[in-house]
């Protein structure tokens, strides 16, 4: 992303009327600009958020981190999501760098770094055909380091040469759902007088609907569509998994991005969640998940709008409910007091 484009993207969305305004910063590899990038993302936001609270995420491999790195990120309070999958056999199963070895060595003495100056940092964790068998040793080893706060992503790509199969490294359905069972169980043994000592974003998630309120993360809303997605040419898009032809909404040098975001095909495209096949219309757990991601339902045509992760979900709901609602009522009493 040019410097030009960087100021201009910072300007519009800090002209948003809304007092708080969070940028995610993604790659590929966002490390590979160069620290003097987001320096200069900083000075665009104190010259244009005015007023504002301005929040920065950032994703990485933890590859290029060094110290100065870890300097910046905790002066400005820069909230880390790290790519680390877990134990060392784990995560170099698929991490492999391009002289053929493991990059969980680099990877783990990043976080170390991180973790010592001072720097909120998130493990996000990559659920695969291999990681999916070791939850037990993977929530673990996080606990142990650290990281106690946990995002997991399941894996799911389109084989290219069998487009109407998940490619192989995949996780199926029911592994990540069995998967789920097991994390939630280690999470809800860790819940101290009513409150959980490690944060699992998904579990966090749905406990919001438990509880009667919106849920912070997308894809158990009703609806999406709430952000953008700029690319490094200016090019604005519905969303992140959505950055194609079918979903792009203009450019920064050339439009508005209040417009994009208020445009009728924004608001098409977040209404697609909530076009909702009869077997999630009809489903218990509705009001629980709302459908999943949109691009879990419209990835595999062969299922006919169903999520992919559908079968995982039904299999958590029906492990964790009741310890959700005994949770949820725990929470309620607590807010009247």
């Amino acid at each position: 992303m040019s410097i030009k484009t960087l100021e201009e993207m910072t300007r519009q969305a800090l002209q948003q009327r809304n007092p708080h305004m969070s940028f995610g910063w993604q790659g590929g590899e966002p490390t590979l600009m160069g620290l003097s990038f987001f320096k200069k993302a900083v000075e665009f936001q104190t010259k244009y958020g005015a007023g504002k609270t301005v929040g920065n995420g950032f994703q990485t491999n933890g590859i290029l981190l060094n110290t100065a790195w870890a300097e910046f990120f905790k002066e400005y309070n820069f909230l880390i999501g790290l790519s680390l999958d877990g134990p060392e056999h784990i995560h170099d199963h698929y991490r492999i760098k391009k002289n053929g070895k493991g990059s969980w060595k680099k990877v783990y003495n990043s976080a170390k770094m991180l973790l010592a100056a001072g720097v909120e940092t998130n493990a996000l964790i990559v659920v695969n055909d291999y990681s999916v068998n070791f939850p037990e040793e993977i929530y673990a080893f996080h606990k142990e380091l650290g990281l106690n706060y946990m995002q997991f992503i399941p894996c799911v790509e389109t084989d290219p040469a069998h487009p109407e199969n998940a490619a192989p490294f995949s996780v199926s359905a029911e592994q990540y759902g069995v998967f789920l069972t097991k994390v939630f169980d280690l999470w809800h043994a860790d819940i101290k007088d009513g409150i959980a000592t490690t944060s699992v974003r998904y579990f966090d998630s749905v406990f919001y609907n438990y509880v009667g309120l919106e849920a912070p993360e997308c894809t158990l809303s009703k609806i999406c569509g709430g952000y953008l997605v700029v690319e490094h040419n200016g090019n604005v898009y519905s969303c992140d998994f959505f950055v194609d032809g079918d979903w792009k909404l203009g450019n920064v040098m050339t439009g508005s991005m209040q417009e994009m975001l208020n445009s009728d095909r924004q608001n098409e495209f977040g209404n697609l969640k909530a076009d909702l096949p009869v077997e999630c219309i009809t489903c218990e757990w509705l009001k629980k998940c709302w459908g999943g991601c949109t691009k879990d339902r419209i990835r595999d045509p062969k299922d006919k709008g169903s999520n992919h992760f559908c079968e995982s979900y039904k299999i958590f709901f029906n492990h964790a409910d009741t310890k959700l609602n005994e949770l949820a009522v725990e929470w309620k009493s607590n807010q009247q007091r």
